[in-house]
């Protein structure tokens, strides 16, 4: 409708302006030529007095010129007229031009006319009888022009045709159009009505643009039913990690009620651990729930990461030699390195980090940490199966897992998503490199901007001066 009034605002436009230029044309030439044949004919009536001697000849004259109307009217010293053709009236004639002796042409609506002063004798105005003694003889000749009506419906016929066709080809782009939009919108009801597979149907004939959009409509489809496929196995994942502790602590709990064991501190042991392993699971939830919404508190201050780095394996060695494994600081005693990070979550950072080493590697997890150009770099390397090139950008997703080998039961399985989160918020990076070693491995990369050392008149930060 909007292409089709444009056409026919365009049609109406044209066709108004041609018309008034067809009868301006018109209007002009129909007046130079009575300014030539009214020259003519007032010489004629100078030259050939014998010849007009009466109305008769006047009226000859007027039929053979196809004029509306030719006569002589008086012109008044005082500027009034004797008597005019309608439709002139006295302010149609210029009488200052007139009693200059100058040609005076013009039109009143369709009617041109053309005035000239002749000279007569006095027998001729005693024969027409028109222009008094002492008025100024003026030749006026009129003409009517009449409308192109001819050119009207030629016009109106070319605008018929140019609109049936528009008709056709707005149409036809409206359907190229709508059709592919219209199945765009069904699909994207259907996805909103929780049918991630639909998807949006390609059409051959489909601009390149309204292609694109069903082509990202369908991506987004993938990438929700990717997302909804990891949510899922997150969710069974977590529901695993909550039921195994759940399970072991409701075991041991009801053979304690029931008498059933005698190793009362054993099994008060399995039940306090599997406790803390289900209180650190809630907490990392938690943890990720309050960056979700932007809750999750920093106090970023100076710290010194190298002895926080040699805390994190002190923290971890017990355990790792529970396990037959070695966690060991290198190269984190070669100067201080400081950051502007909130010692807390940049420790609990570091703790997933190891996490994840002693989870799947094969003998030893090694921490260091160094300048980098303007950053602190804190590395942490197992030497375990190492991760597939393709999954080594998607390891910080909190709903991926890798296909590697199966790891020890150690943390939750969230810490990674967990460094991700709280690395972006003390404004760092982390990344994963793989292999790291030559048998395999995996080496996880945090940076830091490093900062100035602080002023030794400040108070220390607690957590920077660590443990040896």
């Amino acid at each position: 409708m909007a292409m089709l009034g444009v056409l026919v605002g365009t049609l109406v436009l044209t066709v108004a302006g041609s018309l008034l230029l067809v009868r301006r044309a018109g209007l002009s030439s129909a007046e130079s030529d009575l300014t030539g044949q009214v020259d003519a004919l007032g010489q004629l009536l100078a030259t050939h007095s014998a010849a007009v001697r009466d109305r008769t000849a006047l009226n000859l004259l007027r039929r053979v010129g196809s004029y509306d109307a030719l006569v002589l009217v008086g012109l008044a010293p005082g500027g009034g007229f004797t008597s005019l053709p309608p439709p002139l009236g006295p302010g149609d004639l210029g009488v200052e031009a007139l009693q200059a002796d100058r040609t005076v042409t013009g039109n009143v609506g369709t009617e041109v006319f053309a005035a000239e002063p002749v000279s007569l004798t006095a027998r001729q105005r005693l024969l027409l009888g028109d222009v008094p003694a002492g008025d100024l003889p003026v030749l006026v000749v009129t003409r009517r022009v009449h409308p192109p009506v001819d050119g009207l419906l030629y016009f109106l016929l070319v605008a018929g045709g140019v609109l049936v066709v528009g008709a056709v080809v707005a149409a036809a782009l409206a359907a190229r159009i709508t059709s592919p939009l219209a199945r765009a919108v069904e699909t994207t009801r259907r996805m909103a009505a929780g049918d991630l597979d639909a998807r949006v149907p390609a059409g051959g004939d489909d601009y390149p643009e309204l292609a694109q959009l069903g082509g990202a409509i369908n991506a987004l489809g993938d990438a929700l039913g990717r997302a909804r496929g990891m949510e899922r196995q997150f969710l069974l994942s977590v529901s695993h990690d909550l039921r195994t502790p759940l399970t072991s602590i409701r075991g041991y709990a009801e053979a304690l009620a029931d008498g059933a064991t005698t190793d009362v501190a054993g099994a008060a042991g399995v039940i306090a651990a599997e406790s803390r392993r289900l209180e650190r699971l809630v907490g990392d939830l938690l943890d990720l729930a309050r960056l979700d919404a932007r809750r999750f508190s920093l106090d970023l201050r100076p710290v010194e990461v190298t002895a926080l780095v040699r805390e994190a394996a002190d923290a971890f060695r017990p355990q790792a030699a529970a396990l037959g494994l070695a966690v060991d600081a290198v190269g984190a005693g070669d100067g201080a390195l400081w950051v502007r990070a909130d010692p807390d979550r940049l420790s609990q950072a570091l703790s997933n980090l190891v996490e994840n080493g002693i989870k799947f590697t094969a003998a030893k997890v090694d921490l260091t940490a160094r300048a980098e150009g303007p950053y602190c770099r804190i590395e942490v390397t197992d030497d375990g199966p190492g991760i597939p090139a393709g999954a080594l950008g998607r390891v910080f997703d909190r709903h991926f897992t890798t296909e590697r080998a199966r790891g020890r039961q150690v943390g939750t399985g969230l810490g990674l998503a967990i460094v991700a989160e709280l690395a972006h918020a003390m404004g760092g990076t982390v990344e994963a490199r793989s292999p790291a070693v030559d048998a395999g491995g995996t080496r996880m990369v945090l940076r830091l901007p490093l900062i100035p050392a602080p002023d030794r008149a400040s108070p220390p930060d607690d957590r920077a001066r660590g443990a040896s």
